[in-house]
Parts: structure tokens; C-alpha cells; sequence
């Protein structure tokens, strides 16, 4: 038995679980989950892709907006340039399909090392009340790739922009057939005020966080 397993044994004891009764245990919690009570809720009026750049530019990211994916590897591209960054990244396998010329950008669809600098990677979903990023962990979406870079592009599409926490959560639960084993959300770049309450960008994980907003430009 590993240890997980007598972790979540020694729970399902005190809980008073069995096979006996597991089946009618588990759809009390789904029933549960799927009418959630929610507390006080902040209103979210208006253009939801105006207030997911505007909290996200109050987090410390950069926002750029594209009309299509075919825009995208200029934006990058420009990005890049514009900050004297590398000309290499690594991505998540959904964007090897763009046009990168590769002369210019050297792109690779891998998990991140310590040695890459540029992360570039999509998102589930994103918050507009907080400018927070959502990312789900999976083999087509490894968390590396926005952690340890010094820089994190994320890409996302306006249709994919929600409201609340609330909302991120309804939807994930909607969407994927179990929850995956990270989900991360990501406010701007890593930072940390333990010293003298002076806060210093990219204490554990990305410097910089470049959002790329795909389908809200006018």
C-alpha cells in the first residue's frame, strides 16, 4: 500500500465509508457540488475582455490582443523582440501547428527545463473579476511550462473569459471528465514581499507573464 492510499484510507474509516455504501456517499457529494451554496458576489458588468486586461495589468502582466490565430506568431515574435528576449521557446503541443518561421523563433513542444527561458502555453479558461490565468494540468498541457521559465506567454481566447472563480470552476466541471492532477492559476508574475514587505518579481516561477488575447481586438 503507498502512502496515499493509507492516507485516504485512514479517511474513508473516519468517514464511515464502505463498498457498501460508497455508491450512495458519491452522488450525495455530486448532488452537493452540482448546487453549490454561493456566498457574496462581487457584479461583473460590462465588457468582460476590458476588465480581464484591466486586473491583469494590475497583476503585473502585459496584455496584447489579436483579432485570429493567424496573428499570433507576429505577436510573439514582436514580444520577444521588443524585450530582447530569446528567440527560443517552448510550447504546448496545440501551437506547433503555427507558422513559425524558423529562421526567426526556434519552437519546441516539451515539457520546460531549467535551462529554457520562454514558456508559451494556452489556458482553460480565465477570470475577468481577478485577471487570473486557469491552466489544467495534462499530457498535452504540462505545468512546466508556465512555471519555470523566466518568461510565461499565455494565449487566450476571448470566448474563454468567465466572470468569476465561480464560473472557472462550473465550467471545469462541465468540461473535463475528472479533474486533472494540477490546476493552477496564475495572477501575474511569481512574486514575494517576505523581506521587509518589498515585493520582488520572479521569487518562484516567471519574471514576466505576456497574456496574448485571441479574438477580443476589434
Amino acid at each position: 500500500m503507498s502512502s496515499r492510499e493509507d492516507i485516504l484510507g485512514r479517511i474513508r474509516t473516519k468517514l464511515g465509508r464502505n463498498p457498501g455504501n460508497a455508491a450512495s456517499a458519491s452522488a450525495a457529494i455530486e448532488a452537493y457540488l452540482a448546487t453549490p451554496v454561493l456566498g457574496p458576489q462581487s457584479r461583473i458588468d460590462g465588457d468582460l475582455v476590458a476588465r480581464f486586461r484591466e486586473k491583469s495589468a494590475a497583476q503585473s502582466s502585459t496584455v496584447d490582443e489579436v483579432a485570429t490565430s493567424a496573428e499570433l506568431v507576429p505577436a510573439i515574435a514582436r514580444y520577444l523582440a521588443q524585450h530582447e528576449l530569446p528567440r527560443q521557446a517552448v510550447c504546448w503541443p496545440e501551437f506547433m501547428g503555427l507558422a513559425w518561421p524558423d529562421e526567426q523563433l526556434q519552437i519546441e513542444s516539451r515539457g520546460a527545463l531549467g535551462s529554457d527561458l520562454v514558456g508559451i502555453t494556452g489556458c482553460f479558461c480565465a477570470v475577468a473579476e481577478t485577471g487570473t490565468l486557469m491552466l489544467c494540468s495534462g499530457p498535452a498541457t504540462p505545468a512546466t511550462l508556465s512555471l519555470l521559465p523566466e518568461t510565461h506567454i499565455a494565449i487566450v481566447p476571448a470566448a474563454r473569459i468567465v466572470s468569476r472563480m465561480e464560473d472557472a470552476w462550473r465550467l471545469a466541471r462541465a468540461e473535463l471528465p475528472e479533474l486533472p492532477r494540477a490546476v493552477n492559476f496564475i495572477s501575474g508574475p511569481s512574486r514575494t514581499g517576505d523581506i521587509e514587505q518589498t515585493i520582488v518579481l520572479g521569487a518562484h516561477g516567471p519574471y514576466r507573464v505576456h497574456i496574448i488575447i485571441v479574438g477580443g481586438a476589434a
